[in-house]
C-alpha cells in the first residue's frame, strides 16, 4: 500500500488529513499534491493522521517540512497525530520532533 491521502474530513475550517500506507520516495510525491490542494481551501488548522503509516523515509518527512513551510507562510497550524513508534523515531532523529507540534491522538491535536 502506496502513502497516499485516505480521506480528508472537515470540522469546521480545521481539515483532518487521514495518510495511509508508507511514504516513501515513490509516493511523497502524490501526497505533496494533495496537500496543496488542501491549502488552496484556507484551512486555519491541518491535522494530519499519521496512523495508518508503518514507515517513511527522508523524502516522506521532506513532504512534511514543505507542508510546515507553506503552513507558516500562510498562517495555519499544523499538527501531526498518530504517529508509530517507527515513524515518531524517524523524527526524533531528524530532531524534528521539536519543530513539528506532535499529538498522540485526534481530541489532543484539535484542542
Amino acid at each position: 500500500m502506496s502513502g497516499t491521502i485516505k480521506q480528508t474530513r472537515w470540522e469546521k475550517k480545521t481539515a483532518i488529513v487521514d495518510v495511509e500506507g508508507d511514504i516513501d520516495m515513490h509516493t511523497s510525491a502524490n501526497l505533496q499534491k494533495g496537500f496543496q490542494d488542501i491549502l488552496k481551501k484556507k484551512p486555519e488548522k491541518i491535522l494530519i493522521n499519521l496512523s495508518g503509516v508503518p514507515y517513511m523515509d527522508s523524502s516522506g518527512v521532506a513532504s512534511l517540512v514543505k507542508l510546515l513551510s507553506s503552513t507558516r507562510k500562510s498562517n495555519i497550524t499544523l499538527s501531526l497525530f498518530g504517529l508509530s513508534k517507527r515513524v515518531k523515531a524517524v523524527f526524533d532523529i531528524t530532531r524534528l520532533a521539536t519543530v513539528f507540534k506532535i499529538c498522540e491522538t485526534e481530541e489532543e491535536a484539535l484542542g
